[in-house]
Order: C-alpha cells, then structure tokens, then sequence
C-alpha cells in the first residue's frame, strides 16, 4: 500500500484548497474561522486526556465529533461546492449540550461572583477551550458577514463555551478543588 503525500508543496505560495478545490488565500476568513475550530478540537483532545466525568468525556469526543462537521462546512464555498451531508448539525446536537449544562448546573453551588480561570488541571483545561471557543465562534461571525453561516452552528458554539464555563465548576467540585472568586477590590 503507498503511502499518503504528507506533503504537496501546493501550499507553499500562501494558499490552500476549499473543499471542492476552490483556491483561497491561507488569510482567508473561512480558514481562520476553521483552523480555530480545529484547535479546539486539539484543546478538547488535551481536556479529553485529563480527569474528566465519563459522562463528560463522552459527550466532549461527540462534541469533537460535530467540530469536524463544522470544521468540513467552514471549509466549503457554497457559491462554488455544494455541502456535504456530514457537514450539517441539527437541533438535538444543541439539545444534548444544554442537557449537560443543566444536569451539572443542577449540582453546582449558586455563583454570585466571576470566577477566576483556574483550579484543577481539569478545570484549568476547561477555561482554555472555553476562551479558544469564543474565539473560533467571533471568527465563524466574522464568516457570516460575507457569507451566510447556518444558524445551528452558531448556537452550538456559543452552547459550547457555556458548557465548558459550567464543566470546569463541575470538575473542581468534583475533585474537592475550591473556585477562585475574582476580588473586585483587586488589592
């Protein structure tokens, strides 16, 4: 059996393919909205890899899952290829985040305050993807300025930083750790 071309050279010049070939820059909007997806999912592999519920680490590699179809949407030009069928979400991928986020919200102290990122690995690892979300949801925005973006996917990852905000208070209760409140007086 050959081997896969790891390298093609074809990127060399400062440009890459869409899927279905269409040639972008490597500063293309669509490239920086997916690429960020992408290191999301690589951040969520590392959260993966830590100490977290079962449940949880279920639920993350389906998340990692649905990033790849976001990931595959991003990266196509409807305007030239039409969507592949996996690139789609529904409405129950939302569903099930939100599912979590109230069970575990369920369980979890009232917050009065801002909490500080930070606390257990696990928890620490969470606030990572959690602002490395945010960023990768602004640039799918910046996307849907020029291009119209399905609205599932927005929802899922805003859904998505909200599930990472409440799982990293759920993963220091879990292991015993106390969150860090932020001090207003900042002394």
């Amino acid at each position: 059996m050959k081997k896969s071309n790891i390298y093609t050279g074809k990127g060399d010049k400062g440009q890459t393919s869409l899927v279905g070939g269409v040639r972008v820059k490597k500063t293309d909007l669509r490239l920086e909205a997916y690429g960020t997806v992408d290191e999301l999912n690589s951040f969520l592999g590392l959260l993966i890899a830590e100490v977290v519920p079962p449940k949880d680490s279920d639920l993350l590699t389906y998340v990692q899952n649905k990033l790849f179809c976001i990931g595959s949407y991003l990266a196509t030009d409807p305007t030239n290829t039409e969507y592949r069928a996996h690139s789609s979400l529904n409405d129950e991928s939302i569903k099930k985040l939100e599912k979590r986020i109230d069970e575990i919200d369920d369980e979890l102290p009232t917050l009065n305050n801002f909490v500080l990122p930070g606390g257990a690995v696990s928890a620490s690892f969470c606030h990572v993807c959690r602002t490395v979300c945010r960023r990768a949801e602004r640039a799918v925005l910046r996307v849907s300025e020029t291009d119209p973006v399905d609205e599932k996917i927005l929802r899922f990852m805003n859904r998505l930083s909200d599930y990472l905000f409440i799982l990293s208070r759920y993963c220091n209760l879990t292991q015993g750790t106390e969150e860090v409140l932020w001090d207003k007086s900042c002394d």
